[in-house]
């Protein structure tokens, strides 16, 4: 199969029926992994709802199993695995939704931040995808959908640990696109820009100046984790190899892609004020 840049990865393929698919999503007991749970559910989605604590989150539509689930842990997959083979005998849609939040330039971020968040944000992917695509072969189908970032595709200065592992999550996934289309499994990548959730509570390292700044931006968002779940969900049901869920981020992508000079003075002048402390 020929390789497609990824400018043309917002395409939409073929539309699929709102049959009731077998679903499991990872962070699902808060922010957008639940916002995403809730909507699975509510369109008729069996739904197993995965996350690193061990008792069942009381924010759980009752519709949807729970399962915990460490994305750190290849034990932890392979369990999931089982049941998941034990209970449905197959699985369609597998939502690598779980990550944390990190800023920090990188003179200040430590290399124990940049482990850190390696290890969840773009290696808890790759474990998600390596564990269910010998069952997605096995079956002729399946779908897996990366939740990365716009800070995938547009990089703000101060956030370097952060924009490399969403960029990481966004190479993955268009790899995977090409690589498992003869098996008949669809691959797609969320890009939302800032929303308001709970991600800022897992913000944690060095440089505070960063951090604060944001969660201001999380936290004065007008978007709320319900809406963008609502644009994802209908991006899956659509195929889309790239789901962009806002109108900024539509922007500022093609921004980088259609104005780069632009796009680097702007940049330039945000990291000129990061560098001022404003």
């Amino acid at each position: 199969m020929p390789s497609r840049p990824l400018s043309a990865l917002t395409s939409t393929r073929t539309s699929t029926p709102a049959s009731p698919r077998r679903v499991l999503v990872t962070g699902g007991a808060s922010g957008l992994g639940l916002a995403l749970v809730r909507a699975l559910v509510a369109r008729g989605d069996h739904v197993l709802a995965t996350d690193v604590q061990a008792d069942r989150p009381d924010a759980l539509p009752e519709a949807a199993a729970y399962l915990p689930l460490d994305v750190r842990s290849d034990e932890a997959w392979a369990a999931a695995l089982a049941h998941v083979r034990r209970t449905w005998g197959g699985l369609d849609l597998l939502v690598n939704n779980a990550g944390v939040a990190a800023g920090g330039r990188i003179d200040v971020a430590t290399m124990d931040e940049w482990h850190w968040i390696v290890d969840i944000n773009l290696l808890g992917v790759v474990r998600g995808c390596r564990t269910f695509t010998p069952l997605f072969k096995e079956q002729g189908s399946g779908h897996i959908v990366n939740t990365a970032s716009l800070a995938g595709l547009v990089h703000a200065p101060g956030m370097a640990a952060y924009n490399t592992v969403k960029a990481g999550v966004v190479a993955l996934s268009e790899t995977l696109s090409h690589e498992l289309a003869p098996h008949g499994i669809d691959v797609s990548v969320v890009c939302p820009s800032f929303f308001r959730t709970n991600l800022g509570s897992s913000f944690q390292g060095a440089d505070t100046e960063m951090e604060s700044a944001g969660k201001k931006l999380v936290s004065g968002s007008k978007r709320s984790a319900e809406q963008v779940a609502d644009i994802v969900v209908r991006g899956i049901d659509a195929r889309r190899d790239v789901i962009l869920t806002d109108r900024d981020g539509q922007i500022a992508w093609r921004a980088k892609r259609f104005a780069r000079p632009a796009y680097t003075a702007v940049m330039k002048r945000a990291a000129r004020r990061v560098a001022a402390g404003r």
